[in-house]
């Protein structure tokens, strides 16, 4: 599944995690042969019209096609920065929302692809004009289908993860 699609123009984000550079080794800490713990984010460049920001993550090398690792939407406007660990919880102290991942959790699933080549983790940050109306534990089509009109500003970081044979 793809981003929803928004003929208005956006402006790019910056979006950066000091655990790995774009394009590098996400750290076995932020994947399941680890901790499983979500990497830190932060980002810049939200246009002043922001309300509220929105997170998904995802593989689009998993076998059966892209596969959700996390959801996150409601981050405040002045929020600038996801620290490393966000919990499991429905609603954050922000008021910041999750949603389910592919293999059903609320939350972050870090990296777990079958052994063998490694596999592309995308991480995307959306400004928003607006707050979205959805309750936590939503799948990502219902994210996609709520931010589509919304979308002020994109932000990309990607990592990569493999798994050894063994």
């Amino acid at each position: 599944m793809t981003a929803p699609r928004d003929d208005s123009p956006t402006r790019h984000l910056t979006l950066a995690s000091s655990a790995f550079r774009d394009g590098e080794s996400i750290p076995v800490r932020h994947a399941c042969d680890g901790e499983d713990l979500s990497p830190p984010l932060a980002w810049t460049g939200a246009p002043v019209e922001t309300r509220t920001f929105a997170l998904i993550c995802d593989d689009p090398d998993a076998p059966r096609g892209t596969w959700v690792h996390w959801l996150v939407w409601n981050l405040p406007a002045d929020a600038v920065e996801l620290g490393p660990g966000v919990p499991p919880r429905p609603e954050l102290p922000s008021g910041a929302r999750q949603g389910l991942n592919d293999g059903g959790d609320l939350g972050y699933a870090g990296p777990c692809p079958p052994a063998g080549k490694p596999h592309r983790y995308f991480f995307r940050l959306y400004a928003l004009d607006t707050a979205l109306n959805l309750p936590p534990g939503v799948n990502r089509s219902d994210l996609d289908a709520a931010m589509v009109g919304h979308i002020l500003g994109q932000g990309t970081t990607m990592g990569v993860y493999q798994r050894q044979k063994g």
